[in-house]
């Protein structure tokens, strides 16, 4: 069975990772039903089976609240991103960044920060920054942190400013330098959505 989840099964689990979170118990049938307004059992009832199936939840058979979230939500670390020159982004995912959050859309990815050229936005070496990507990059604020590629090289995490055609690629630490660039040369990645900092790593 493919193991991705649709829309609303998507929606249910987020919906069931957050209220367990808050509730430290599973909700009720009838709970589920109005969170996703709906007015019959079954669609929750199907929803369920399907992420028991994939293996997101489980229950005891005959026991009313027992549901438990076995698989986390997660980001994909995608590779690495410079905060001091550039780096090359990795292929392969090596790793789950276990995240939970309702902010978080599909789409969204993180890196792991190397180097400290951000240190003064308080994105220090090792950290995980979470990305958004953007579909229009003039779209993009002046003074946004972005991850960047410059010249088809390797991503690097700056502040953002354009004016006209030309951008620059602004450090957060005096001891680097400010990339400038003609726009057409700078691909943007990404925007930064957060920064998470801490040890609670799974593999994938």
């Amino acid at each position: 069975m493919d193991a991705r989840l649709t829309e609303v099964q998507q929606q249910l689990f987020d919906w069931l990772v957050d209220y367990i979170k808050q509730n430290q118990h599973s909700p009720s049938i009838r709970q589920m039903m109005r969170a996703m307004g709906l007015k019959s059992p079954a669609p929750i009832q199907s929803r369920l089976e399907h992420l028991r199936a994939k293996g997101f939840i489980d229950w005891t058979e005959g026991r009313a609240r027992t549901i438990r979230v076995l698989r986390p939500q997660g980001l994909p670390i995608v590779g690495a991103i410079a905060a001091g020159s550039v780096v090359e982004s990795f292929d392969d995912t090596v790793e789950q960044l276990d995240f939970s959050s309702s902010f978080l859309r599909p789409g969204d990815y993180a890196l792991r920060v190397r180097g400290d050229s951000m240190i003064g936005a308080l994105i220090a070496d090792g950290d995980v920054v979470i990305m958004r990507p953007v579909p229009d990059p003039k779209a993009i604020k002046n003074g946004t942190i972005v991850a960047a590629r410059v010249n088809g090289d390797g991503q690097t995490l700056k502040y953002y400013y354009r004016k006209g055609n030309q951008v620059k690629l602004e450090p957060a630490n005096p001891n680097f330098s400010t990339i400038e660039a003609s726009a057409v040369d700078v691909a943007v990645q990404g925007v930064l959505v957060a920064v998470w900092r801490g040890y609670g790593y799974i593999a994938s």
